[in-house]
């Protein structure tokens, strides 16, 4: 009794774990750039002092879906897809490590610091924030990722180059998704500039999420939630009668 009680409980309590994660991808169906999340569940053996027999369920989240999103013409100059299906681009996080995004709406805050459009700052091939020339004129962002344009009141011939994009090759093993949506790397050592890796301007990459594959698993997922929830009461049924027959014995 204990068992079914123990492994339907447990299997309700990671179904929502699973929920949790389902939500978030189809909350960023919208997202530039963004990865879906895989997830499942698995029974494990109960390693303490208890019976040998004793099982409970376990949501995990065994990788992300880093097939590349529909690419969108935006037509904007500081908006960049990344060509290359294992390519990245490097921001620093919130703690101020280095992280690898695949979002490339880019914009250039009031202090002339390159950032993305969530905040982040943009870093270039030497690993250091992008800092920029106030009031440029014809910006652009060439497919190796060279940052260009004219100083204001320069002669219209006039093209400077300022900084390159820190564009990045990825191992999948090398890498891991954060709860933060950005790539790390798995050793904690900042991952090679890449000149080789290319992007378009004027577009950006959407996000991969299936939204119609995303709502089925919501579905599928509620549905075993009520399953876990009728096997503890059908426990507790079991119980009641058993209790019962106990009373006549």
């Amino acid at each position: 009794m204990d068992r079914l009680l123990w492994i339907s409980m447990s299997g309700a309590k990671e179904n929502f774990h699973s929920l949790a994660v389902r939500s978030n991808n189809l909350a960023n169906a919208n997202t530039t750039g963004f990865k879906a999340d895989f997830e499942n569940s698995r029974a494990m053996s109960v390693f303490a002092n208890a019976y040998p027999t004793r099982a409970f369920a376990m949501t995990e989240r065994p990788g992300y879906n880093l097939d590349p999103g529909a690419v969108e013409t935006t037509g904007r100059a500081l908006d960049i897809a990344i060509r290359d299906r294992d390519g990245l681009l490097a921001v620093r996080d919130k703690e101020g490590n280095e992280a690898y995004t695949r979002l490339g709406s880019l914009m250039i805050d009031s202090n002339g610091q390159l950032r993305t459009t969530t905040g982040l700052e943009v870093l270039d091939e030497g690993g250091l924030p992008i800092e920029l020339p106030q009031d440029l004129e014809g910006l652009q962002i060439n497919r190796d990722g060279t940052i260009s344009g004219r100083p204001q009141g320069a002669d219209a011939n006039v093209v400077e180059e300022f900084a390159n994009l820190k564009l990045v090759r990825f191992d999948r093993q090398a890498i891991e998704k954060g709860y933060d949506g950005l790539f790390h790397s798995r050793n904690g050592n900042p991952l090679a500039y890449d000149n080789t890796v290319q992007v378009d301007s004027g577009m950006l990459e959407a996000s991969n999420v299936n939204p119609v594959e995303e709502l089925t698993n919501l579905i599928r997922i509620q549905r075993q939630y009520d399953t876990q929830v009728k096997m503890m009461q059908t426990a507790s049924e079991m119980d009641q009668q058993q209790n019962t027959l106990l009373r006549y014995s």
